[in-house]
């Protein structure tokens, strides 16, 4: 059953979904990758249409498999899907310009975090509705930290405790986001970057472990354990 996205939502999501994933090995791009029978790009994008805010999505997809992309989640839910970017930052400029008027909010997701909550959707898009420019998601890093030098010699060690591991969707006021991509020079991969450059505050909320990013073939694994647990 295709879910509705609603109408009066205030919320639009774009999710990059042209990368190769080289990470995850060889074979299809890595948003079209399996995860428990269905592509990771159905599994983010049934996850984002339950969110009762979102109003649109709209997909960036190989330029080459945008009939194939649309095929797959006319049965997952409303989508626009235009051809993405040879680096992210052009997929998901590509994907704002084709957003509809209406949604004043704009958050952008990684087709790789595939079992994000709807919760931690509306927790970002919520953080924005109060006030903030830009949103983000974060964990505490629980890893010991080393900074090294060219010849992995050990330099010392990072206070961890002012680190954060950012996730997404990262949350945008709209017209932030459309101006940090007009002015972007270098095809950052986490668009919180682009707008700091702007001297814009970038607000963290707390984010979740199950939107992991699918990157490796371990994560993949884990990814078909949580989903097998109910997640």
């Amino acid at each position: 059953m295709t879910a509705q996205l609603n109408p009066r939502g205030d919320v639009a999501v774009l999710v990059p979904a042209a990368g190769a994933g080289v990470r995850l090995g060889p074979g299809r791009p890595k948003a079209l990758r399996l995860l428990a029978g269905e592509p990771l790009l159905v599994h983010a994008v049934r996850r984002l249409a339950a969110a009762a805010s979102v109003h649109t999505i709209v997909v960036a997809a190989p330029a080459a498999e945008l009939d194939a992309v649309r095929e797959l989640l006319a049965p997952v839910a409303p989508v626009t899907v235009v051809a993405g970017g040879a680096e992210r930052q052009a997929s998901v400029a590509a994907a704002l310009d084709a957003v509809p008027e209406g949604p004043d909010i704009v958050l952008v997701h990684d087709a790789a975090r595939a079992l994000t909550p709807p919760d931690l959707v509306e927790a970002v898009a919520a953080a924005v509705r109060a006030g903030h420019d830009a949103v983000i998601p974060v964990l505490p890093v629980v890893d010991t930290v080393k900074e090294v030098d060219a010849d992995e010699v050990v330099l010392g060690t990072v206070d961890r405790s002012a680190l954060r591991a950012v996730q997404t969707p990262q949350g945008f006021r709209r017209a932030v986001l459309t101006t940090a991509h007009a002015v972007a020079s270098d095809p950052l991969t986490d668009d919180a970057g682009l707008v700091e450059k702007l001297g814009v505050a970038v607000r963290c909320v707390p984010g979740s472990e199950y939107a992991l990013k699918v990157t490796r073939p371990f994560d993949l694994a884990l990814a078909e354990h949580l989903l097998a647990a109910g997640a």
